[in-house]
């Protein structure tokens, strides 16, 4: 074989050899090839739920779709019950977690978060005969708060509420009855849940939304994925001045939107 010749036909094998070697890597593969994992558990509406058809809907999952768009990466959901999702963030089955997780100095301690898209905190599901009208009213003995267990309600009350009796309860439900049935003066837990509580027991609870105990709810990340973080970072500030949290909570909080607004209270977003 000639000289030439001979050079050419190497200069083909490495050029494909290169090719070869890029494509398995993904060193210059187009931009958003790869889906975005996110995690979240379905049960929770309007947030995170399954719709009639039984696929992924909600706040939540429209705000993992934007995100995927300004990523330029399809997004796939992953449906994992919400104590499975730090450590499926941490052993790499998803690359974020939305699922209206409370960014927590405790939570800090193993994954990273996004900055806050969402400002929250607790309020009152409060017995109707019940003199209770703020939660300083509930440091006092002979007062019993019911709250879900594990929930930042629970720990705010062992923590802040030494003199009231705490009933601890596994179910929101369970929590909710005890407060309708007049046996706890109130129930301490988020400010939507309390709303949606109140309007299914309208005659033995009250809603008390003046919220307490300031948190925010943030995109949860694996730790040292710095480049991941600042997408998502300039995606939320990017959405937020583009109006999107203001369409979200008219599309799936609007009798929210409107409680908050006729008692002079600040909404969410």
């Amino acid at each position: 074989m000639p000289d030439a010749t001979l050079s050419a036909v190497v200069s083909r094998r490495s050029l494909a050899l290169v090719l070869a070697a890029v494509t398995l890597t993904g060193g210059c593969a187009p931009r958003g090839q790869a889906p975005l994992r996110v995690g979240m558990e379905l049960a929770y509406p309007p947030f995170e739920m399954v719709d009639p058809a039984g696929k992924p809907a909600g706040l939540s999952v429209r705000l993992a779709e934007a995100l995927g768009n300004h990523l330029g990466r399809p997004v796939t959901i992953e449906n994992i019950a919400f104590d499975g999702l730090i450590p499926a963030l941490k052993t790499g089955k998803i690359d974020c977690i939305i699922s209206s997780m409370t960014a927590t100095a405790e939570r800090a301690k193993s994954i990273a978060f996004s900055a806050p898209y969402m400002k929250s905190g607790l309020a009152l599901l409060v017995a109707v005969e019940s003199p209770v009208r703020s939660v300083a009213d509930l440091d006092a003995p002979g007062r019993v708060v019911a709250v879900k267990k594990g929930t930042i309600g629970h720990s705010y009350a062992t923590a802040s509420l030494p003199k009231a009796t705490v009933l601890v309860l596994d179910k929101e439900a369970a929590a909710v009855l005890e407060v309708a049935q007049g046996k706890a003066d109130a129930f301490i837990y988020d400010p939507l849940s309390v709303y949606r509580s109140q309007l299914r027991h309208p005659d033995t609870t009250r809603a008390v939304l003046e919220i307490f105990g300031a948190e925010s709810w943030a995109i949860g990340l694996r730790r040292g994925d710095e480049r991941l973080k600042a997408e998502v970072d300039r995606f939320l500030e990017e959405f937020r001045a583009g109006g999107g949290f203001d369409r979200l909570g008219d599309e799936f909080l609007a009798k929210e939107k409107e409680e908050f607004a006729r008692q002079g209270l600040p909404f969410f977003f």
